[in-house]
């Protein structure tokens, strides 16, 4: 085992929802943050694999990143990001997209919020790049042979703290360099500075319009020539974007000279875009700054705007806005009015409200792919969708993107069958992720229906059976939830998963506008209608957006996001009530017979644990009584005889099954001092004649129990010590091929570890911890062996927001 070959099978995150928190290399890998940590994918990847590493080393979470351009000579890429911790770091990224932090800079007194990095059409020797933070400065570095050098330090005046930044030299002959400056106040500031190699930059103009607070700056020269003009474009939460023109010269631009167009006043009554001329000078050259052109397009906020010159000499602009749509700008040829000639998302009266807070959410950035042929947009669940180009039916596709939690990952349970895995978290949401069988003849992890979205956080989850869960959240009660026959086509066309003997299951699920209930439906035909609904008239009236037609999920390749969203909840048929405050663990026998619950307590009444049969739903009285505190912790053996529970009280209990009512579970033995300190974890030794479990706490010891032989009392066999708490543990559901043990631990720092164990003794036979690189940024929350499957494979769940399926060989 100590030569265990650890493989990376699946990796799930959410992206963190700011525009500035994500980019998109020259080399086609795109970076976003999560959480605390660092995402690197490639979207354009053959075997569509997702996310292939996760970079840690951020201590809060990540709020931009920014690939510096490539220098001469360079092979390896390098990245910069910064967040809530205070710092920006700088990665080195090789061509195997493996990574290493450079250097950690703690510069600023406040999170990093925005990073910019000079691009040039000129041969450079150095990077420069800047950094904005929420201690309301800028400061411009030079990173050169693996050393930060701070340059200067820009406090824009009147005060606002950045949330946008854009660099760029001021012509394509590389002489003068711009520095646009916006966030909370709704101006642009422009700094300038000379070509050297320690740019001073100056505050030369101040550019006023907007009327609300600024999200994003971007600079792009007009051609690809030698006598382009600079323009800037700046998104606003008006609803608008505005162009500038940064020209060479005293002389005015023509169209400047001329007046702007003057139909744009007629958009804004009284508001006629000025045409006030700046001008700066970066040495000896004089430039001035134009107002271009006023975007109007979207109904929201507008996040961000990044542009794009294509190798036919066109200039287009992607933007994104929280009305749920990217738009792709382009100036007419002829008359050089800025229109849309894309736009894509989701343009539906079926959609649901549409503001930046509403149930939609919008999106909150937009990258173009380094050839232009595609485009991804960030959205309000931590989804990236994506669309190609297709260039024979001139039109964008959408294709797979990559999903995932954004907030703690408290719940995982594999279905009994070990055939998908199930994910339950803080952002509300419970995820199923299975294999896809891909065209090309590999297989693939993705999350292939969403069937829970919830009001509350969602806390912990078991299936029952392989078609049916049961989960528990901050409310007082569980609720049971039946697979849709769209989701077990889906599954059983998609991953071979399942039984196409599913006629009596409902079509799918809908939730109400005003509800948490998900109901069962029957789908409708693609033609027809849907009748908008009036909440406050009916408040168990089905959301039309989430109507599902018969042909939506009819499909060859995971769910998109807004089908995921929408068309693959899974109806709920029972609610489990009894406990007197929120739900904290729950567990399902293997034979699905039986739920065992226990909710937050602090006193004796509250801490017991609920047992309620599946039959007809009812609770089995009486309640399990044992600890003094809360249950954190429940599990069966695997042959339903035991139940186990592990408390803040300390202590353990197991309890053993009547044989005369198998619903019946009585107390066989407590230890009120099983551990030092709170217990966090427990589980059950698999295929063993004599009772054999293990418990794990915040004493940073893992127990393992057995029965004696004499007296029938359980003892204490084996302490394996930890450095840290130990948060999470599971034993493989079998022994090795070598007829040991395997038991997997994770703990408050996140190493995640696993123990060789000779079942006779319970003496550690060797230990394993996983190299750094796979270990999580925060605790472990949970650990779960997939079973049934020759694999060994264990699904990871992290308060990072990561879940990761890891396989041992």
């Amino acid at each position: 085992m100590s030569e265990a070959k650890i493989g990376i099978e699946y990796l799930s995150v959410g992206a963190n929802r700011h525009t500035a928190g994500a980019d998109w290399s020259e080399n086609g890998l795109v970076a976003f943050g999560t959480d605390s940590n660092i995402a690197l994918w490639q979207p354009n990847d053959d075997n569509v694999k997702g996310v292939g590493r996760i970079l840690q080393g951020h201590t809060d979470a990540v709020k931009a990143v920014k690939f510096l351009p490539k220098l001469e000579n360079e092979t390896d890429s390098y990245l910069v990001s910064g967040g809530d911790d205070k710092s920006f770091k700088i990665w080195k990224i090789d061509e195997n997209n493996s990574a290493a932090c450079v250097k950690t800079v703690a510069e600023h007194t406040a999170p990093v919020n925005c990073i910019a990095s000079l691009h040039s059409r000129q041969a450079r020797q150095t990077h420069i790049f800047a950094t904005g933070a929420a201690d309301a400065t800028v400061k411009i570095w030079r990173f050169e042979n693996g050393e930060v050098t701070l340059l200067q330090t820009v406090k824009p005046s009147p005060k606002f703290f950045p949330l946008c930044l854009a660099l760029s030299e001021l012509s394509p002959q590389g002489e003068g360099i711009a520095l646009a400056v916006a966030g909370t106040r709704n101006i642009v500031q422009v700094f300038v500075a000379e070509s050297t190699p320690e740019p001073k930059f100056e505050l030369q103009a101040t550019l006023t319009g907007h009327e609300e607070w600024i999200r994003s700056l971007d600079f792009a020269f007009e051609s690809s020539g030698e006598s382009g003009d600079l323009i800037l474009a700046s998104a606003s939460q008006d609803k608008y974007i505005r162009l500038w023109r940064f020209h060479q010269g005293k002389e005015l631009p023509a169209a400047a000279a001329a007046g702007n167009d003057p139909t744009l006043g007629t958009f804004l009554p009284g508001k006629s875009p000025s045409n006030k001329a700046h001008r700066l000078q970066a040495g000896d050259k004089d430039y001035s700054i134009t107002f271009e052109a006023l975007l109007l397009g979207h109904d929201d906020w507008i996040y961000s705007a990044k542009w794009f010159n294509d190798a036919e000499g066109r200039t287009q602009l992607l933007s994104t806005s929280a009305d749920n749509t990217l738009a792709i700008w382009e100036a007419d040829p002829t008359s050089g009015i800025w229109v849309t000639t894309v736009r894509l998302g989701e343009i539906s009266r079926e959609k649901g409200a549409t503001t930046a807070t509403g149930s939609t959410g919008g999106f909150w950035t937009g990258l173009w792919s380094p050839n232009g042929q595609t485009v991804i947009t960030l959205g309000r669940t931590g989804s990236w969708r994506r669309w190609d180009y297709n260039k024979e039916e001139i039109n964008w596709v959408q294709k797979i993107g990559i999903s995932g939690h954004v907030r703690s990952v408290t719940g995982i349970s594999w279905s009994k069958n070990g055939e998908y895995l199930l994910s339950t978290s803080l952002d509300q949401t419970t995820r199923l992720h299975a294999k896809w069988k891909t065209g090309a003849g590999g297989k693939t992890w993705h999350e292939m229906a969403r069937p829970q979205i919830h009001g509350y956080d969602l806390n912990c989850i078991d299936s029952i059976g392989s078609s049916q869960f049961v989960s528990g959240a901050d409310e007082k009660l569980m609720r049971v939830f039946n697979e849709p026959k769209a989701v077990a086509k889906l599954l059983n066309r998609l991953c071979d998963i399942g039984d196409s003997q599913i006629d009596n299951l409902p079509d799918a699920a809908n939730m109400p506008v005003l509800g948490l209930s998900n109901k069962a439906i029957e789908a409708v035909d693609d033609e027809q209608e849907i009748e908008a609904v009036n909440p406050e008239k009916d408040r168990e009236a089905l959301d039309p957006g989430s109507t599902v037609r018969k042909s939506v999920l009819e499909i060859d390749h995971p769910p998109f996001e807004d089908s995921l969203s929408r068309h693959t909840l899974w109806p709920e048929v029972e609610k489990l009530y009894g406990h007197g405050y929120e739900l904290s663990s729950l567990a399902v026998s293997h034979d699905g017979t039986v739920i065992a619950s226990a909710c937050k307590a602090s006193s004796l009444n509250h801490a017991v644990i609920r047992i309620f049969e599946t039959e007809k739903w009812t609770e089995v009285r009486p309640p399990l009584a044992a600890h003094t505190l809360t249950a954190t912790r429940l599990r069966f053996s695997s042959d339903d005889r035991y139940l186990l529970s592990v408390g803040r009280d300390r202590q353990w209990a197991v309890f053993a099954r009547d044989t005369e009512d198998k619903l019946q579970y009585k107390p066989l033995q407590t230890n009120p001092k099983g551990h030092t300190r709170m217990i966090l974890d427990a589980a059950w030794a698999p295929e063993t004649e004599s009772l054999v479990f293990a418990t794990a706490g915040r004493d940073k010891q893992i127990k393992l129990w057995k029965k004696g032989a004499s007296d029938d009392a359980i003892v204490l066999a084996t302490s394996i010590p930890a450095t840290h708490p130990v948060t999470a543990i599971d034993f493989l559901p079998r022994k090795d091929e070598s007829g040991k043990f395997l038991l997997a631990s994770g703990t408050e720092d996140g190493k995640v570890s696993v123990h060789i164990i000779e079942p006779e003794t319970l003496a550690v036979v060797s230990s394993v911890v996983l190299e750094s690189n796979l270990s999580l940024a925060k605790a472990v929350a949970q650990l779960s062996w997939r079973p049934n499957v020759a694999e060994k494979e264990l699904a990871i769940a992290g308060e990072d927001a990561s879940l990761r399926v890891y396989s041992l060989a």
